[in-house]
């Protein structure tokens, strides 16, 4: 049961506090709409989600209304679009794409979630087709959100799709080269990849998933923000613990709120609700940025010693608040890092403050990975293979997981800057430390092995 007094006061954090219900994802499974045809396999795509999403932004806009709670994004995740291009070419994996880009548009969505392979063992001929067809898919779509995962836990890294994937990297940079590469802002690759989150770009349905399904993404790094500075206030000699405290029931509000959305919205639709997740994802605002929470913590230069420390205790904090309020919390539910989207990383990048090798850090215990840095245009697949099997490494080791969405923006040099407009935000290129010195490593190819805490049976 909800109490009006929960809802009340988080109200006050929604109409003050940049506090909203960043997405509502609707899961679709597309695996019957197989056809012997692609044509025809993409109108029985296109068919499904029109008739299961077509009364999705109308009910969200009403709910919105009705609680006065912003819904930011309307999206859509659908199965792994891979399973539908086996024995197909990659003209028509674009043919697919397109049908999902249409679809989408059509029944009002901001983007659509899916195009994913899961490659952490190995690579079907269908999966090898997606990946390729990316250049292609990414610069001819507008709403296609794709992912690939190249490890887990339980299987170890397959270096050989982390070298396919970075190759693609570089493809679609260059593909995208009239919009900075941005074609790769659309493109996730994952370790360990949840099969229930809600945000983009690596939404999509997993096996063991209904057949349609709601995920709420909720956000608010303001709230969060706001609460440490009134607890501060209060008592400026406060201790982390208490600080830590203050975050977890905040979240457990926050929660109880995406959840009151999340079973409504399901509940008009006729479909089953899944999960809130609790993800304290920044926009581009003053007052909406994670990295302003670890200042009010008392950071005040991201990157200086301690920056993962705080990253630490507000990732945990999150997940013990939203774990308490709701049994239906899942996603990953926890704190981003994506420096474009986060005007106070994004400073701190600009700045030399904080560096790839620092964030790489604090991908170790954030919600995440390395999320929307822009690299040198020069940068070879080499080593963006290299930055994604690190980044791997941390996420198969502690069981967690991971990411890397890098932007290559052809032609730009470090220190440059870059302005994609709207949530995606703006930022500088870093500048890599060592670009360099492993290329004969990465290049072995082959499966880095799971390691030996895999073995739970």
């Amino acid at each position: 049961m909800f109490r009006t007094t929960e809802v009340l006061t988080t109200i006050r954090m929604l109409q003050e506090e940049h506090l909203d219900v960043r997405a509502v994802t609707m899961g679709i499974n597309i695996n019957d709409c197989a056809q012997r045809d692609m044509a025809a396999t993409a109108r029985a795509v296109s068919s499904k989600i029109s008739l299961k999403a077509r009364n999705l932004v109308r009910i969200c806009d009403d709910i919105s209304t009705k609680y006065g709670i912003p819904i930011v994004n309307k999206r859509l995740a659908v199965s792994p679009a891979s399973f539908l291009l086996e024995g197909r070419s990659k003209e028509e994996a674009l043919r697919l794409a397109q049908a999902l880009d249409q679809a989408a548009r059509e029944v009002g969505v901001n983007l659509i979630g899916g195009f994913t392979a899961i490659v952490q063992k190995g690579i079907t001929p269908g999966e090898q087709v997606l990946i390729e067809s990316l250049p292609v898919v990414l610069s001819r779509t507008q709403r296609v959100c794709a992912a690939v995962n190249v490890a887990t836990t339980k299987a170890g890294i397959n270096v050989d799709a982390v070298r396919l994937v970075a190759r693609t990297i570089v493809q679609v940079a260059a593909a995208t080269k009239k919009n900075n590469g941005f074609g790769c802002a659309k493109l996730v690759v994952f370790a360990n990849i949840p099969e229930d989150n809600p945000f983009m770009a690596g939404a999509f349905l997993g096996p063991g998933e209904p057949e349609c399904v709601i995920n709420v993404g909720v956000s608010g790094p303001g709230v969060v923000k706001r609460a440490i500075e009134r607890l501060l206030a209060a008592r400026p000699d406060c201790t982390l613990d208490e600080i830590a405290e203050e975050v977890k029931h905040t979240a457990f509000r926050v929660t109880r709120t995406g959840e009151l959305i999340g079973r409504e919205v399901a509940k008009r639709l006729g479909v089953a609700f899944g999960v809130v997740d609790l993800s304290l994802a920044p926009t581009p605002r003053v007052g909406d940025s994670v990295g302003e929470i670890y200042q009010a913590m008392g950071v005040r230069v991201l990157g200086a010693p301690g920056t993962t420390a705080a990253v630490a205790l507000l990732n945990d904090a999150v997940k013990k608040g939203g774990a308490f309020a709701s049994s239906s919390v899942g996603g990953l539910s926890g704190a981003f890092i994506p420096v474009t989207e986060d005007h106070a990383l994004a400073k701190a990048v600009a700045e030399g403050t904080l560096s790839l090798e620092k964030l790489e850090a604090m991908t170790a215990v954030c919600s995440v990975g390395l999320d929307m840095i822009l690299l040198p245009g020069n940068t070879n697949a080499a080593t963006l293979a290299g930055i994604i099997m690190d980044e791997a490494a941390l996420g198969v080791a502690n069981n967690k997981t991971t990411a890397v969405r890098i932007i290559p923006v052809p032609g730009a040099k470090p220190g440059q800057r870059v302005d994609f407009g709207g949530l995606f935000g703006s930022g500088v290129v870093a500048r890599i430390n060592c670009p360099t010195g492993a290329a004969e490593f990465v290049n072995r190819g082959g499966h880095i092995p799971a390691p030996l805490r895999s073995l739970t049976n």
